[in-house]
């Protein structure tokens, strides 16, 4: 059954607090479009009770389209309401109806928009919880993301050899729960450099993504596209904070990289976001050399948190109020990968050419950190 929009009431800037949630104003997103894209801004975790000036800092780098990854508000509750509220309170921040108007802006949902810290498919109002989040972000009411449950979905831009695949994934709405916790001491943790909430998984019934989604993803890797920007909430490559990861389904994580190979998908870079810092991991172990940029927060950072293991970690971590930038020149086919501040410095930079995003060619990264972050 298709899910249908309720009425929305219009943003009126100045109320603080809104009793509805109301919908993003850009412009409704389909399956496909022609505009090329060469500046994708992205970010996680935006605090709807702090200021949000950060959305200035945004806007001004140009972006042609953000991708909100997740934690796009604390929500936390099982009541329909709270969550209508705390999404009108998103709505009234100045900066991000600026962005609204600047780009398009398409989002997947990590554990606190969902509704449930650390939560999955055992958290009782999803399927509300779903209906809300796409009201918000103004999805069409004929998009196939409303016919099915989980909010995943996909959309191409650009034409001919300047094509760009972004793919939402959704990694709340069917996955198992609960999460195997970690049963070492809190001086156990600290010694061994860990956040150490979780381990792995050894039953591999366990799923991340679920078995629609699954064959749903599978169709999309076979579709045309020069890069594929795929948008996981939780880190896909880092694996060895303790953490929520995709590390933490160990079985599911290779069927993606085996996934990747199988369908011959090039131009793979993931974005993430859930951990308060930012980073770029890169794990050689893929058809070629698999990149996750992660950028968290927008509102708030936790420096404690960016200093926990990670051997797959390209240069190093950044802890204050940040966003992605993803930057494509088409003419010499290059990539750069980009951490930006609050205050707009380049804190974290990488440059690769998309010949690295293919099959049988694991070239590194070209790094580069600013001496002035």
């Amino acid at each position: 059954m298709v899910k249908t929009q309720k009425m929305i009431v219009p943003v009126f800037f100045g109320i603080a607090l809104l009793s509805c949630v109301c919908p993003s104003t850009a412009p409704a997103a389909d399956t496909s479009s022609n505009n090329i894209l060469s500046r994708i801004a992205f970010g996680s975790c935006a605090r709807q009770t702090k200021p949000q000036p950060i959305w200035d800092t945004v806007v001004a780098t140009h972006p042609d389209l953000f991708l909100f990854v997740g934690d796009t508000i604390y929500g936390d509750t099982t009541e329909v309401a709270v969550l209508e509220k705390k999404y009108g309170q998103l709505a009234a921040k100045p900066g991000y109806q600026t962005l609204l108007k600047t780009c398009p802006v398409l989002s997947t949902w990590d554990d606190h928009d969902y509704g449930k810290n650390d939560g999955g498919s055992e958290y009782v109002i999803r399927k509300e919880s779903e209906e809300v989040f796409l009201n918000f972000f103004n999805v069409p009411v004929d998009s196939p993301r409303r016919s099915r449950p989980g909010i995943y979905g996909a959309k191409l831009f650009g034409t001919g050899d300047q094509r760009v695949q972004i793919i939402l994934l959704d990694t709340r709405y069917f996955r198992s729960s609960p999460l195997k916790k970690n049963p070492m001491s809190k001086e156990e943790k600290e010694k061994a450099n860990l956040v150490g909430w979780y381990v792995p998984h050894t039953n591999m019934d366990t799923t991340l993504l679920g078995a629609e989604q699954w064959a749903w993803l599978g169709t999309q890797l076979e579709k045309e596209a020069d890069v594929r920007i795929i948008a996981s909430s939780i880190q896909v490559v880092s694996q060895d904070k303790g953490m929520e990861c995709w590390g933490n389904f160990p079985h599911e994580r290779k069927r993606l990289f085996d996934l990747i190979a199988k369908t011959k998908a090039n131009g793979v870079v993931f974005i993430s976001g859930d951990v308060h810092f930012s980073e770029i991991s890169m794990d050689p172990t893929g058809p070629y050399a698999l990149y996750d940029f992660t950028s968290s927060g927008l509102t708030h950072s936790a420096k404690s948190w960016s200093e926990r293991a990670n051997p797959l970690r390209v240069g190093k971590a950044f802890s204050g109020s940040n966003f992605g930038l993803i930057t494509i020149d088409w003419e010499k086919r290059e990539m750069t990968l980009e951490t930006k501040s609050i205050e707009g410095k380049s804190v974290i930079k990488n440059e690769l050419r998309l010949s690295d995003l293919m099959a049988g060619d694991k070239g590194a990264a070209r790094e580069y950190d600013s001496q002035d972050p």
